[in-house]
């Protein structure tokens, strides 16, 4: 994979542990609700990291395939699992020729 280079690995890396030590030091107090909302922002940083890690997937593969990957930003903001999906059908058929 060409586009996971060592800068960008640490730096995504760097940021999300940064995020997870502020995520840690803010000590829910025993109020329930409370601990919702930290469970909240867990599954939320987790999926943006999600998201982040397969947008970079979908980028290298188009790239490595020489496929354009535009038509398929749009789709991926919005619903981020069908279009992986349908990304994936669509770089694995065969090319005409």
């Amino acid at each position: 994979m060409y586009v996971w280079s060592k800068r960008l690995v640490i730096g995504l890396l760097s940021a999300f542990t940064i995020l997870l030590v502020v995520f840690f030091f803010q000590f829910p107090p025993n109020d329930p609700s409370t601990l919702k909302m930290h469970t909240t922002r867990w599954i939320i940083l987790n999926y943006i990291g999600l998201v982040l890690w397969i947008g970079v997937w979908m980028f290298d593969q188009a790239r490595v395939r020489g496929k354009n990957l535009a038509i398929w930003v749009v789709p991926f903001l919005f619903a981020p699992l069908p279009a992986l999906m349908l990304f994936i059908l669509a770089m694995q058929r065969r090319l005409k020729g």
